[in-house]
């Protein structure tokens, strides 16, 4: 199955640069919607990359997007929402439950059969976490059009690289302050390297034997959440003062007040997702998986000394080869 052009929604964030950069690198014409263009300038510097100002959450424009298109990629997750109630505020319904749907109508509706679909690992309708919950909804949106597309559907653990949100925030916070309370702290995560992430989506979109398959995307260790920040502080020439506040009341009015910073680091929903356990019995990988381990990447974006290959990973995507 040959590809030529790829919409990728969701593509101007952390993931999306490096699948855009793949897709790049192979000569793959990728459409990217975004609601701020100007915001984007690595993306516009790929060769092959076209970046739309588009809403996606309007029916008339995705199926607009859809013209010409081999293959959709749906990367949109949002990890909080202000409007918090059950079973998920509106802010998770839109990202996680209605764009799907939206997503597979106007794919019916233009003819593009190819969908592969981000979800996140522990998704589940009856998840302890709004954001886990919706993403488990969404993902049933998906497999329900299973009969009718192409569809492959991945499900990360936290995901780790150059400018993530994660490793990156507790490098930023225990630089800051010498004392670092820490709820959840032996919440289990199997944390994953983008670059591997991007490969398998990528690799993926052509290759028929992973149509109507769920994958689990994990590296090779289980780590508790204490044990990545200790690790994060040790990367930064750090010795904080780590504080347990276990997973009850203290944990989340920590989280509460987190929750009220303009790009919040944490959030009680955030908690809740902790619940679970972010690993992998490692029964439904990619097919030939072999992830790269946090400790070949992670020095070489946290620690003052670089390591080459994540350097080079970086100059790669920023120049899209």
């Amino acid at each position: 199955m040959e590809l030529e052009n790829v919409l990728l929604i969701g593509g101007s964030g952390f993931v999306g640069g490096w699948i855009a950069s793949r897709l790049s690198e192979r000569g793959v014409r990728v459409t990217i919607p975004t609601r701020h263009r100007d915001n984007t300038k690595k993306l516009i510097m790929l060769p092959t990359v076209d970046m739309v100002e588009a809403n996606v959450q309007d029916p008339q424009t995705l199926a607009r997007l859809m013209q010409g298109q081999d293959a959709v990629i749906n990367l949109v997750g949002i990890l909080h929402d202000s409007d918090s109630r059950l079973p998920y505020g509106k802010g998770f319904a839109a990202a996680h439950v209605d764009l799907p749907r939206k997503i597979v109508a106007a794919m019916k509706a233009s003819g593009v059969s190819r969908l592969v679909h981000m979800s996140a690992l522990k998704a589940a309708i009856n998840a302890p976490s709004e954001y886990l919950c919706s993403k488990g909804e969404g993902e049933a949106c998906i497999d329900a059009a299973a009969d009718d597309l192409a569809v492959t559907i991945f499900r990360p653990s936290v995901i780790f690289g150059p400018d993530d949100a994660f490793l990156n925030t507790f490098a930023k916070l225990i630089r800051l302050f010498p004392v670092l309370p820490l709820g959840a702290g032996e919440a289990r995560f199997q944390p994953v390297y983008v670059g591997d992430v991007a490969r398998s989506f990528v690799d993926c979109l052509g290759d028929s034997t992973t149509f109507g398959k769920t994958y689990e995307l994990c590296g090779p260790k289980v780590y508790t959440l204490r044990e990545m920040v200790e690790y994060t502080a040790r990367l930064v020439g750090k010795s904080p003062r780590i504080i347990d506040l276990g997973t009850g009341g203290w944990a989340y009015l920590q989280a509460g007040l987190l929750w009220l910073l303009p790009n919040p680091p944490l959030s009680p929903d955030n908690l809740r997702s902790m619940e679970v356990d972010s690993v992998t019995d490692g029964a439904h990988n990619y097919p030939g998986w072999h992830p790269t381990a946090l400790e070949a990447v992670a020095p070489g974006y946290l620690s003052s000394i670089e390591m080459p290959q994540p350097r080079l990973d970086r100059y790669r995507y920023r120049a899209g080869r």
